[in-house]
């Protein structure tokens, strides 16, 4: 089969992929795969939508390419095809950052108003956990925990943080962590914490980015 323009063949494909990540739904059930394999009940638990909705997005994530669904007994557990969706996703997530007056909004409004300090480095987190001298919590509810997270953390989910704060060490800097650089939950933990007079910080990314950089992973036992 001859193809008469091959180049606009091609591009008629990347634009598959393109489409299918043009929806904002897409793009959080994305993050939320991103965390570890889920089936379609969970996922849309999660995100709290109908089934039917969450599915049909799911299938035509994975016409695209992008999930990839795997059969367990009578259930069907969807995943990130590989990393390079995750990079695609950070791509996309980028050029709004930088290019859209909405997005500077948003951040300045909602996201800085809780925490404008820099964020912890995955490099200086893993020296600050060598030496001894943070404590890192991960505020992931505890299923998503359990999928992998970064060795050494305490699994505080955002609803316990007053409670866990009691009786943490008020000497020690906390570093909470969750789904990804937006993600509101370490935010809202940081604000929480620093208001009760913690010293607390976010890490710049998430669990995914933590995984794509091939940082160690631990899982619950």
């Amino acid at each position: 089969m001859s193809i008469r323009n091959p180049k606009q063949a091609l591009y008629e494909q990347f634009a598959i992929v393109a489409k299918a990540l043009g929806h904002p739904l897409r793009l959080e059930m994305i993050e939320h795969l991103a965390q570890g394999a889920r089936g379609v009940e969970a996922l849309a638990g999660k995100l709290g939508q109908p089934i039917a909705n969450i599915s049909q997005h799911l299938q035509a994530l994975r016409r695209a390419g992008i999930v990839s669904a795997e059969r367990d007994g009578k259930f069907v557990r969807y995943s990130l095809a590989d990393e390079s969706v995750l990079s695609a996703f950070a791509s996309v997530r980028a050029v709004a950052e930088r290019r859209l007056a909405e997005v500077d909004r948003i951040v300045r409004g909602y996201f800085e108003a809780r925490d404008d300090m820099r964020p912890v480095g995955r490099e200086e987190l893993l020296a600050l956990m060598g030496d001894g001298l943070v404590t890192l919590i991960d505020v992931r509810p505890a299923d998503e925990f359990a999928l992998g997270h970064v060795p050494g953390a305490i699994n505080v989910p955002l609803g316990e943080i007053k409670a866990w704060s009691r009786g943490a060490a008020s000497d020690r800097e906390v570093i909470a962590y969750c789904r990804g650089p937006w993600c509101v939950m370490s935010f809202e933990a940081v604000a929480t914490l620093r208001s009760l007079g913690h010293s607390a910080r976010r890490l710049e990314d998430g669990m995914p980015e933590w995984k794509a950089a091939g940082l160690p992973v631990e899982m619950a036992a």
